[in-house]
Parts: C-alpha cells; structure tokens; sequence
C-alpha cells in the first residue's frame, strides 16, 4: 500500500525560519491531508476506540499479554508497519500518515508509550541501519506485531550523555560472537519485547548498537519500575552480564552508531509532538463534557469566564501544535520526496536537515500537554485527585513527555547548538541577516510597507519575531563566542524564542490558507486562535529576549538594544478575552476540539 504525498512546494532548509518568509501554499497543514491520510488515520482512531478504550482497566494493570496483543492487532491493520518498507512487510508510507497514527495512539499515555517505541525507536533502526538479512529476519516479524522491540541507550550513570555508556561490548575469542556486559536503565517494552536495540562501546571505546534477543545467554531484566504515570507500559532494566550476542547481530558500524542514536531520536521527537497533540485534542473535550456536567451556584461552570478562559487556552495550544507537527512532517516529507528506498543514510540526513524543528517540537509540545492535562485536572476540581476519574491519569502520563527521547533541557540547548553550527559552516546566513539588522539598528528606523489583509496584524508580529530573535542570537555569539556553549541560561532564553516564532509562524500560515481554501468566515474560530496565541508568543518572546540580552549586554549598548526590542514587538492590543471565548464557547457546544 502506497500514500499520495501532498507536500509543500518548497523544500526549505531546517532552521531557515528564521531568515526566511514563507507563503501558505509552500507549508503542509492538516487541511491537506490526502484521502489516504485520512483513511490511516481513521483506522487508527478505529482501532484506539474499539480494541484500546475497552480494555484501558485491564492494560492499567500491566498486562503484558494484553499489550502483546494489542500491537499484534495494531499490526494486522498494518499500523506498526506505516513506516516499514513493504518489501518488509509494511506499509511503507510518508512521515505525515506516521504523525497521524502516532496522534491517534496518543488517547492513552501507556498505551501510546508501548505503540511509539515499537513503531519508533524499536523498529527505525532496523529499517535505517539494518543489514539485508537483519531487515529479512526482524522487520516483517516487529511490522506484524508478532515480535516486541525495546530500546536500550540510557544508564544511570550517563544521565543524557549517552556517549559516557560503561556497558562494554568485547570480541569472543573465537570471534563468532561479541560479549556484553552492562546494565541499561528504564526501557519501555522491556517486560514483553522480544529484541533489544542495545548500545555498548566495543573494547570500552567505539559506541556501536547491538540487536540482542530475549533468550540470549546473559541477557536477564531487573524488576518493573514503579513509576509516577504511564503504569499500563512496562519499565524495566535489562542486564547484560557476559550475554553472548551473535557477531551477525551488531547494527550499523563499531564505533558510528552515534549516528542512530542521535538520528533516530530525531524521528521520536516529532513523532511525540503529534502524539502529545492526539492526546490534547482529547482533554479538550474531555474537559469541556465535565464542566457541562458540573454545576456550581445554580449553572454548569463551563458558563464562568475563568472556566471558558482554560478551556480556550487548551484548544489554541492545541491548534498551535497540531499546526508545527504537521508543518515539519511535511517538509521532512518534501526533503524525502526523491530519496530511494535502499537509500537509508540519504534518509537520515535529510531528515536530520529538521532537527532543530524535531528538538523544537518535542519541547514546546510536551510543555503545552502539560499546561493542557493540568487545567483540565484543575476543572475537574477534587475528582481531578482521585483515580475514578481520568483527569489525574491524564496529569501522571504526561509528566514523562519531558523526559524522554532527551529530556527538555537538552533540547532547548541543541536549538541554538545547532544553528550556530549552521551558520558557522556557511549552511544558513544566520549571522550576516544579524549583522545587517544590527548596523540598520546604528541608522534609526527605515521607513516599512504595512501589509495589509486577513491577519495581517499578526505577520507584522512574526517579523518583528524574527527580527527580535536574531539580534539575540548576533549578539549572544558576538559577545560569549566560543564561552557561550556554557552560557545554558542564554541559550534556553533563545530556545524560548526560536519556539514561539517558529509555532506562531506555524498557525498563523496554516489559518491563512485555510482561509484562503475555504473563505475568511468559516475560519473565524481558527482566526481567533491565532490572534490570542499572537500576544501570548510575542509576550514571551519579549519576556526571554529581555533576560537574554542583559545577560550579555550592559550600559548603553543594552539600552539601546532593549529600545530595538521594544521597537520589534510593538504590537496593536486586542481583545483576548472575548477571542479566547469565541474559542471556548465553540469547544464547550461540540465537546470536544473546535479547530480542526
């Protein structure tokens, strides 16, 4: 089975959002999925209803056979294999339908945490990095769901530094098989997996992957974690101790396999944006049936302002998230429009093109499912504490969102990281776009064209967005250079920045073709989605721009570049409150997420 790709017309470079303008038509967005899109997710919204939901008490309990035969049953509809070669047994399909069943998982944490790394870290490895006969031997087998996959990097010494692994993996002295020893931390899929994609340094130096199979001599697990959330998917170490692991079995290259640990991580990250989403867009609704349910002082509280205001702020994050998943999918798809199918290292690095935009989206959109699960705890009041209800089970699951496929603080420092070293290698003209908007800065104010039209207001805000961000960027690397690696305060403050512009650029092209799809009155709720999100992402960007700056600048030369950003996010002031509730009253009458 094979999908249309609808993908944008341009195939812009990663991180180029911030130098570059681009149109409605040249971004992909929800309202383009193809009908096969639509019909992978359908089925997988299907299957969550029907196989999932029913059995949610059951699976809570870690039921390992219950989650075996969950994905058995997710891999006869062929989700486990969406993106599996078909050669291979899969589907074979683009990074967008894979977006779309991971936002369908998403309707439970534990169940979406066992999906994703089967489908994800589990299986992508393989598929990129596998030789002929381990591609022939694991991959129909993990497609169909008859095997389970783990993933086994981190130790609880090396904390995110995965390179500084002490597992150990030496040659036997017959040279048939290689001999492991180590013990790897918090595996999900651990209890029922079949494989292990385990990471050990060969004669304690080269890191380099190893495919290691239930069974195998040596190879044992620790107990089940006892964990905060996600208590239906199972965590457990795996010990390696003198486990003797066929010499066939290596992955990849000795002392390369940086390349799919790193590289497949970036796949998880916007794998578990749109997870996140999936699970968003259902505590909206949930939040909003509770609410009409619950009355106080003689009326539903859905009808009190405060109420309206949480439950309109959940949808436009919602929306704004659901707009940045899709948008990087479909330029990951774009940039792997013309790659071959053998051709898995060129995959890689086109995808790895997009890894600021992976590192972007799994922060800003695990701290939106954050805002969103905690509200809606909050709305369910006292029964929001307790376990009869789903709210706090909602408000457990999400927490680990920020842990894993690299905790947050890793990634915010990986954004700028990685643009410096773009702009470095003459890849992105990051800091001549800098350099000019400074010396402009020496002149005074140009004079500029108002654009003029449908959210017009807000593009202005997005240039000044832009504009704001590279003179922070400019003038941290002018000043700091080559210290400012060490400057994490700095660099999660442009992070911050880089997130807002890039997700307010997101929503407000998607809503700008809509509008141009469907005509601007029947895009009036998403309209006001983005004008709220506007004056939240510039107040930010205002906020962090102000504490990056004063911490490298001082005296007047600080002085005069908190005039420019005052300058850049002046901004027409607007009635939020009343948008918000356009919103609210909207997600409040359909129960449910009123933007899609």
């Amino acid at each position: 089975m094979t999908t249309e790709v609808k993908v944008p017309v341009v195939a812009a470079k990663g991180g180029s959002f911030l130098i570059e303008d681009r149109t409605p038509d040249e971004i992909f967005t929800p309202e383009d999925f193809s009908e096969e899109q639509v019909m992978i997710g359908q089925t997988a919204d299907d299957f969550m209803v029907k196989e999932l939901v029913p059995r949610l008490p059951e699976l809570l309990k870690l039921d390992y056979e219950l989650s075996r035969g969950l994905l058995r049953k997710a891999g006869e509809l062929g989700l486990l294999g969406v993106e599996v070669p078909e050669e291979y047994g899969g589907l074979g399909l683009d990074k967008v339908s894979g977006c779309l069943v991971a936002e369908k998982a998403g309707r439970d944490g534990s169940f979406a945490t066992t999906f994703a790394v089967q489908v994800g870290i589990g299986t992508l490895p393989i598929v990129f990095f596998g030789t002929g006969a381990q591609k022939r031997k694991y991959l129909p087998k993990l497609a169909s769901g008859e095997w389970v996959s783990s993933y086994s990097l981190s130790e609880a010494s090396s904390a995110s530094d995965a390179m500084n692994a002490k597992a150990r993996a030496v040659l036997s002295a017959d040279g048939k098989s290689w001999i492991l020893n180590g013990e790897k931390m918090w595996l999900s899929n651990a209890g029922f997996a079949d494989i292990y994609i385990t990471f050990a340094k060969v004669d304690g130096e080269h890191f380099t992957a190893f495919i290691v199979e239930k069974g195998m001599p040596g190879v044992s697990l620790g107990a089940e974690e006892k964990k905060t959330g996600i208590k239906g998917s199972s965590t457990r170490p795996l010990i390696l101790t003198d486990a003797v692991i066929p010499r066939e079995n290596l992955l990849g290259e000795i002392g390369k396999d940086h390349k799919i640990a790193f590289n497949i991580l970036n796949v998880g990250r916007f794998k578990l944006g749109a997870m996140v989403t999936g699970g968003a867009k259902l505590t909206v609704g949930v939040a909003a049936g509770y609410g009409n349910s619950r009355t106080a002082f003689g009326q539903p509280i859905t009808s009190f302002g405060l109420v309206k205001h949480k439950i309109g702020q959940m949808a436009i994050l919602t929306y704004v998230s659901e707009s940045m998943v899709y948008r990087t999918a479909g330029m990951i798809d774009r940039n792997l429009a013309d790659v071959g199918i053998d051709d898995s290292e060129t995959a890689l690095r086109r995808i790895e093109e997009f890894d600021v935009e992976c590192s972007m989206l799994k922060v800003w959109c695990s701290e939106m499912c954050d805002y969103v699960v905690d509200e809606n705890l909050q709305i369910f009041g006292g029964a929001g504490f307790v376990e009869d209800y789903p709210a706090e089970r909602y408000w457990r699951d999400a927490r680990v969102n920020r842990i894993y496929e690299g905790t947050s603080e890793i990634n915010r420092l990986l954004v700028p990281g990685r643009l410096i070293r773009r702009a470095l290698k003459g890849e992105l003209p990051i800091f001549q776009k800098a350099t000019a908007l400074l010396d402009e800065l020496t002149s005074g104010p140009s004079l500029e064209t108002l654009e003029e039209g449908f959210l017009a207001a807000e593009a202005r805000m997005l240039a000044g967005a832009k504009k704001v961000a590279l003179i922070c960027l400019g003038t941290a690397v002018q000043k700091r250079g080559e210290a400012l690696k060490d400057e994490q305060e700095v660099l999660g403050h442009f992070a911050d920045i880089a997130m807002a512009t890039y997700a307010l650029e997101s929503a407000l092209l998607r809503t700008r073709k809509r509008a141009a799809a469907r005509g601007e009155d029947a895009t009036r709720l998403q309209e006001a989605a983005v004008r709220c999100y506007a004056q939240d992402a510039m107040d930010e960007i205002e906020a962090s721009a102000r504490k990056l700056l004063a911490a490298v600048e001082e005296g007047d030369t600080l002085r005069a570049l908190l005039a420019a950003l005052k300058r850049f996010t002046k901004r027409e002031v607007c009635n939020t409150v009343a948008l918000r509730r356009l919103v609210a009253d909207a997600a409040i009458e359909k129960v449910g997420y009123p933007l899609g």
